[in-house]
């Protein structure tokens, strides 16, 4: 059964700065809390390493399935094992220079015992989102007040 979760924060910056710190996924250990490491593979792809439970990691290859500069990005798994993972995230420009950035998760874990220790991953998806969220925000507002000051 499909889990999926969408969250929205908003943040103080404006939404091409804010697009370009996301789009960069090699970041995303900076603020995603199980993620270990993002590396670009190719056009479009990623390899992704997160850190599950019992320090088991789960590793998959990420296709980026759209990009709409400053607005919007999707993507999905490749094949891992029958995992099946995919989202989007959009910036919502606002005025005062915020930026309404919402995220859409879903996964579907391969049947089993490797399925199991997946879905435990993606145990509270819902709060596991918001989080990074929280932490994304804190980790561009930080990257903005650092350019502000140059």
């Amino acid at each position: 059964m499909p889990e999926r979760a969408t969250k929205s924060i908003i943040v103080k910056g404006e939404a091409p700065a804010l697009y370009e710190l996301w789009a960069n996924f090699e970041n995303f250990p900076s603020f995603m809390r199980h993620v270990e490491s993002v590396s670009k593979t190719g056009n479009g792809t990623s390899h992704w390493i997160v850190m599950g439970p019992l320090g088991r990691k789960v590793e998959w290859i990420a296709e980026t399935t759209r990009l709409e500069p400053n607005k919007r990005i999707a993507w999905s798994t490749k094949d891992h094992e029958g995992l099946t993972t995919s989202g989007e995230v959009s910036f919502n420009a606002l005025p005062h220079g915020d930026t309404e950035i919402t995220v859409t998760l879903q996964y579907v874990p391969p049947a089993g015992v490797a399925g199991r220790a997946v879905a435990s991953l993606f145990k509270d998806l819902d709060k596991d989102l918001e989080e990074d969220l929280r932490s994304f925000k804190s980790y561009a507002e930080r990257a903005r007040e650092r350019t502000t000051r140059q």
